[in-house]
């Protein structure tokens, strides 16, 4: 990083020719990140607690108008009551257009509202089960797996030691569920137990991953049936039978909150549609729907980037949304195991016969096992300490330091910014001169690595061996901020034992689209080598998102105008000179052709988010009709598989199989259904569907009805994605420096951080 610069104030604008070169080079000032249509609401006080949410997970769509729950059981509370329970309000215009859009959904009215509710329903009610589904389905079936080896070992897990009062009456009610046992309306548990033994290594192959069977035509016409008679659109019926599988429909019938399993539902529509089939019954503290809304609850959550939410938290959303015994709605959520509860102790441990201070989580338990199992993975290879090779040797030059630590550990972590992944690739260099099996994955595909999803399916990369395990001695991955709960869970458990494993990537990004804190609990939990890269980005873009970093927006010299700022009064004036930059100016100054410029804008709704700049710029640089699906050959295109991946692409044709598109030379057809849902214009794109990636040129728009999206991340990542030239078109006077300064990342909660720290520290005081 760049740690000499002259600091100039903010308050100190350029003033650039309004050329549409934008050809002064100048401090990139004061700007407004439009959020468009998606901007943050205001949210009811809740109590936070420790943790809260990060960045761009997906956020929650809007849902009624009014401000708490219905007399009559019906609920029209705001879905500020789960941005309230999980703090998710931050990056919510871009991830949750990310997550909503992608999957197709736009938030509804209703469910007795045919006109909105049912388009809403229409996007995500597809024919094909997609692949984010399928790839759920298969990450639960490893889940179970690693639930049944878990089981078999004979030391308790790490917990309950000196608790008392609600902390313990939870763990216990927890204990009780998965012992198979009913709990006792009064839980007690004050017995310590045994330290949580050493993660073992992964002894079974990992299972095939199954696609999820489609529902029967005669399942679907049940649940059609079903409701129908609650006024809910048809177009619901096919999602709703899949994600209630067999007897959906009776199930549906017996408890209509079970709606909310549906993606594009929302706890207002549950309500009415459970109104229409229940009547009178369907009152607000009906047991079903309280069930239906923790689980709802935690779901969203997790979409905002959460594993678990601490218990009062959750107990306030579901008062908000009218249920009137909350804490008893969540025993009984624990007691039937739909849920589960665990306690993580508060500041250092205290003398014999003191009360721990703890705080008490509650989460999902596909969450809990992978968060569970990726820490018992990455302890298995933090405390292996082989060292077969000479890797003396070859510790000379750029990335020494890495080498070295990588010589004598199974995992190292390793921080830096795009100049720093030199010190990853020269490791790799040294690994193959030593003979070792290397591998790289990063987010996206980059020359010479795998993208991680790719790795995981067996797409692309080694191969597994007879145990299921990667065929690797080194794995490095790149963007590791970028990596889920779950997917680095399947990523961990397939590193062999002997092997190493590097988790590469720059901290002052934008984090995962999923749930969990990967990169930054393993950091935290100081359970392995870390080494941080003094190698700085190069130039004045470099030294400008350097200064970002710590939260300092500096006047950068830029003698080549290597960064530009070009001001503007409203979103329409912020599309113009978008379109002429991209099309005009910057090719006729840099020589960089228009389809190596990117354009960054903040939400995909709104009059200056990425679909209004696309059409923009479609009408400017590939002008079509859009003759399949609104597409046209030569069109530039994101493709979006699944939530938080995104593929840059380009159409190239299309036929009856589908759309054709070329990602990088790779050839990938999207069928026709499944257009509408995973591809859309590329021209711009939001920051999280840049992250890991760069272009020779990147426009960063921020117009000014988005000031509130910013946050230091989102500004760090953004302006980070430009290798030669920064342009950036901004609106608003003082949002920029006051987003850079002020706005940080608001923290996810996980429990990664304490289940890795304590199981590296068991290991270690461990007799030999």
């Amino acid at each position: 990083m760049s740690t000499d610069r002259q600091a100039v104030s903010p308050k100190d604008p350029a003033t650039p020719e309004a050329a549409p070169s934008g050809a002064e080079a100048a401090e990139p000032q004061a700007a407004g990140a439009g959020a468009g249509s998606a901007g943050p609401q205001a949210q009811p006080p809740v109590p936070e607690g420790d943790a809260a949410q990060g960045e761009e997970g997906a956020a929650v769509p809007e849902s009624g108008s009014g401000a708490g729950p219905a007399p009559d059981g019906g609920s029209d509370a705001p879905e500020a009551a789960v941005a309230a329970a999980s703090d998710v309000d931050s990056d919510a215009p871009e991830t949750e257009a990310e997550a909503e859009a992608e999957a197709g959904a736009e938030p509804g009215a209703g469910a007795g509202a045919e006109s909105e509710a049912g388009a809403a329903a229409g996007e995500v009610a597809q024919p094909v089960v997609s692949e984010a589904a399928a790839e759920l389905a298969a990450q639960k079936v490893e889940r179970e797996r690693i639930a049944r080896r878990k089981a078999e070992r004979q030391a308790p897990v790490e917990a309950g030691a000196k608790l008392s009062g609600k902390a313990a009456d939870l763990l216990a009610a927890v204990r009780a569920v998965e012992s198979g046992e009913k709990p006792s309306p009064v839980y007690f548990d004050e017995a310590p137990v045994a330290p949580r033994r050493a993660a073992e290594a992964p002894a079974a192959p990992r299972p095939a991953r199954p696609a999820v069977p489609a529902p029967t035509a005669a399942g679907v016409d049940g649940v059609r049936a079903v409701l129908a008679r609650g006024g809910a659109p048809e177009a619901l019926a096919v999602p709703a039978a899949t994600a209630l599988g067999e007897a959906a429909a009776e199930r549906l019938a017996e408890d209509p909150w079970q709606l909310l399993a549906v993606a594009a539902v929302r706890p207002a529509q549950a309500d009415g549609f459970a109104r229409a089939l229940l009547g009178p019954e369907a009152g607000p503290g009906d047991e079903r729907r309280a069930a239906a809304l923790v689980g709802w609850l935690l779901g969203q959550a997790a979409l905002k980037g959460h594993t678990a939410l601490e218990a009062p938290a959750l107990e306030a959303a579901l008062a908000q949304y009218g249920v009137p015994d909350p804490a008893g709605a969540l025993e009984r959520s624990i007691g039937e195991g739909a849920v589960l509860v665990f306690q993580e102790p508060l500041g250092p441990p205290v003398a014999e016969g003191e009360e721990q201070p703890v705080r008490v989580l509650v989460g999902l338990e596909g969450h809990a096992l992978a968060e569970e199992s990726l820490a018992d993975g990455l302890a298995r290879l933090a405390n292996a300490f082989d060292a077969p090779a000479d890797w003396e040797k070859a510790a000379t030059g750029p990335g020494a330091e890495l080498i070295r630590a990588v010589s004598g550990h199974g995992l190292v972590t390793h921080t830096g910014g795009e100049a720093a992944r030199a010190e990853p690739l020269a490791l790799l260099a040294a690994a193959r001169d030593l003979g070792l099996r290397v591998c790289l994955a990063a987010h996206t595909p980059l020359h010479g690595a795998v993208a991680v999803a790719d790795l995981l399916s067996g797409a692309a990369g080694p191969g597994r061996d007879a145990d299921g395990q990667f065929a690797v001695d080194l794995l490095v991955v790149l963007d590791a901020p970028q990596l889920d709960v779950e997917s680095a869970a399947a990523l961990v458990e397939s590193v062999p034992d002997g092997a190493r494993l590097v988790l590469s990537g720059d901290p002052g990004v934008l984090g995962s689209a999923g749930p969990g804190r990967v990169f930054g609990d393993v950091l935290a939990a100081r359970a392995c080598p870390q080494v941080v890269s003094r190698t700085p980005d190069p130039g004045p873009v470099g030294e400008l998102v350097s200064g970002i970093g710590v939260g300092e927006l500096n006047q950068v010299e830029a003698p080549g105008k290597e960064v530009v700022i070009v001001p503007v009064r409203d979103a329409g004036e912020a599309v113009h000179r978008t379109v002429q930059l991209v099309a005009e100016s910057v090719p006729r100054a840099f020589g960089i052709a228009a389809d190596a410029v990117q354009v960054i804008t903040p939400g995909h709704g709104g009059s200056a988010g990425t679909r209004a700049l696309n059409t923009a710029l479609k009408e400017r640089l590939n002008p079509g009709p859009g003759r399949f699906g609104g597409f046209d050959p030569g069109d530039r295109v994101v493709h979006v598989p699944s939530p938080g991946r995104a593929v840059p692409a380009t159409v190239v044709s299309a036929d009856a199989q589908g759309l054709h598109l070329d990602a990088s030379g790779a050839r990938i057809v999207v069928p026709k259904e499944r257009v509408e849902t995973q591809v859309r214009h590329g021209w711009a794109v939001t920051a999280h569907q840049a992250v890991g990636a760069r272009w020779p040129a990147v426009v960063v728009v921020l117009p000014g009805d988005a000031a509130q999206a910013l946050s230091r991340d989102w500004v760090y990542t953004a302006f980070g994605r430009a290798e030669r030239h920064l342009s950036v078109v901004h609106g608003v006077d003082q949002a920029l420096p006051r987003a850079v300064a002020e706005v940080l990342p608001k923290p996810r909660t996980t429990r990664l951080t304490g289940l890795l720290r304590a199981l590296v520290a068991a290991a270690r005081d461990q007799p030999e």
